[in-house]
């Protein structure tokens, strides 16, 4: 088990590196339409809905530590997640 930051951070190296260099196959059988005009916000009730999905104590690293704090601010996380979404869509 890693417990100190350096062999948490080289860990997560290792493992964005892997996943973001392997080659998946793909089969071609997912169809989207196209949408045209201006995408719709993310919504407050969507975030909402995502936060009480994250499980706390189960991730390790980062994103246990992320789900357990936002959840535990209530309103003051679930808006924060809101802007920082909102700012990544625009």
């Amino acid at each position: 088990m890693i417990v100190d930051d350096k062999g948490i951070k080289d860990s997560w190296k290792e493992y964005m590196e892997k996943l973001m260099n392997e080659e998946n196959e793909w089969d071609h059988k997912i169809l989207a339409g196209i949408k045209e005009g201006p995408a719709d916000c993310i919504r407050i009730a969507e975030v909402t809905a995502v936060l009480k999905m994250m499980k706390r104590h189960k991730a390790p690293g980062l994103s246990g530590l992320v789900a357990k704090k936002i959840q535990a601010t209530r309103d003051i996380g679930t808006q924060c997640m809101l802007h920082l979404c909102q700012g990544y869509f625009k």
